[in-house]
């Protein structure tokens, strides 16, 4: 028996086919157990551990790790032989779906001479772009420039001014410009005139040049600026240059970056985004928080956050929605994304049914997720949907910010640190006091096209209402 594995063909699944029993042949199985890529997907041996040729593998042996746009996922031996063929080495990156990567010969065979299948080969190289050839220079005609009579000057003339000289037979030499930037102005034009009217200045016809070959400008002529009087203004702005080579270090992008940058590039692009901030109130939130503590109960003020806008979502259906390009769509699950800081970029592992569950629950699946998220072993079912997104920089100290909608979803909720606040309140006999209170600021981005000003601020509302009594959240 002869079995192959190479990235799967179906496009929602990335798969790894394995041999039929009993047959000789090498042969592809369909249907085996896959995971999502997006457009293709890196490949390393598994812990570094490299695997060779004519070697033993035992079913549920670790081969190699397969790098999609989103997680990394360990591939299996599925049955006992001995490694054949390695079609793809290590560190190949952008391998295509359906590409053949390796082969696993049954113990006892020539694992030497096994070939390749002829319908299934090697993937074939990545071809370069071809380089674009030269546009042919456009052809310039050159036009004939005048020939400057030496000893004289060159003035820019107005309109008026020409038209004056040109009536009286004067030349703008004989006078002296007076306008902006050296312009010769029809006031400069009159004063000539009365000068000649006065005898002071004879009519002046300068005889006219031959006419001049046309010739190429050479680099001076192009670059020479006018002979008059130009005032030393500094530009407005200086053009910006490229970078010249040796002055920066690329950074190559894994494939989660281009999908993330891609992705938040068409969000702001294409995503109506509106805003909406509220200020809640933590302290009931706090209070029941230690009393868990003193059971051992560990939950952090984020997964009341979490049930808050899970609760809220079932109360307030309408803001439950998402934009597929052709309208909303209202969801019959709330399923809340939340946000994860990774090496390789910021994943969304998702919360299912959070409106179901518990605190604790709640807690115990965002640490699990998040851990998952970090070591690059979420599967696709674990971060792929959502209804809506939560993302909270409160551990790093801000105070509070606006991120970016996750599409098709509809929402996302920035949640800041909580900090003391002194606020100005009564006591039960009517007397003002200043009294210490822990705040969080939130701020929802909303998707314009769905939920408009007024919903979004009828669900801050209500979020706050929740999240500042916990036994709503019960």
């Amino acid at each position: 028996m002869a079995a192959s594995w190479r990235l799967g063909c179906d496009p929602r699944l990335l798969r790894y086919l394995v041999g039929f029993p009993g047959c000789r042949s090498i042969g592809l199985v369909k249907g085996a157990l896959g995971w999502s890529v997006s457009r293709g997907a890196n490949w390393r041996w598994f812990h570094s551990t490299q695997w060779l040729r004519g070697e033993a593998v035992s079913a549920g042996d670790a081969l190699c790790e397969i790098e999609t746009d989103k997680a990394v996922v360990t591939l299996d031996a599925s049955d006992d032989g001995i490694l054949a063929k390695i079609v793809v080495e290590e560190g190949s990156k952008n391998i295509r779906l359906g590409s053949l990567i390796g082969l696993i010969v049954e113990e006892g065979e020539d694992w030497k001479h096994v070939e390749i299948p002829k319908d299934v080969g090697p993937p074939p190289p990545v071809s370069k772009p071809s380089e674009p050839r030269p546009s042919p220079e456009p052809q310039i005609s050159i036009p004939v420039k005048k020939e400057h009579i030496p000893g004289t000057l060159r003035f820019r003339l107005s309109p008026a001014a020409r038209n004056i000289l040109e009536k009286h037979s004067l030349d703008a030499s004989q006078g002296t410009a007076t306008g902006p930037r050296g312009i010769f102005t029809k006031e400069d034009a009159l004063r000539l005139v009365q000068l000649k009217q006065t005898g002071k200045i004879t009519e002046s016809r300068p005889t006219p040049a031959p006419a001049a070959t046309p010739t190429a400008p050479s680099p001076l002529q192009t670059t020479a600026g006018p002979s008059y009087p130009r005032p030393m203004i500094p530009p407005v702005s200086t053009p910006g240059q490229p970078s010249a080579v040796g002055t920066f270090t690329e950074i190559p992008a894994s494939n989660i970056r281009r999908v993330i940058a891609k992705r938040l590039t068409e969000s702001k692009s294409t995503v109506p985004h509106a805003y909406a901030t509220a200020d809640c109130d933590l302290g009931a939130v706090l209070k029941v928080r230690q009393d868990l503590v003193k059971d051992d109960i560990k939950v952090s003020v984020n997964d009341f956050i979490i049930k808050a806008a899970a609760v809220t979502l079932k109360q307030m259906p309408d803001v439950n929605v998402s934009w597929d390009g052709e309208g909303p769509k209202q969801l019959p699950f709330i399923d809340i994304s939340v946000a994860v800081a990774t090496d390789k970029g910021l994943l969304t592992p998702i919360i299912k049914d959070a409106a179901a569950k518990g605190i604790q629950e709640i807690a115990d699946s965002v640490k699990a997720l998040s851990k998952k998220a970090r070591d690059g072993k979420l599967l696709p079912e674990e971060y792929q949907g959502g209804s809506f997104s939560i993302s909270n920089l409160g551990m790093f100290g801000i105070d509070e910010f606006t991120a970016v909608i996750n599409p098709p979803q509809a929402c996302i909720l920035a949640v800041g640190r909580f900090r003391p606040v002194l606020k100005l309140t009564e006591d039960e006999e009517g007397n003002a006091k200043l009294q210490q209170r822990q705040l969080i600021t939130v701020t929802m981005s909303s998707d314009s096209r769905v939920v408009d000003d007024e919903l979004a601020t009828r669900f801050l509302k209500s979020f706050k209402a929740n999240l500042e009594n916990p036994i709503r959240l019960a």
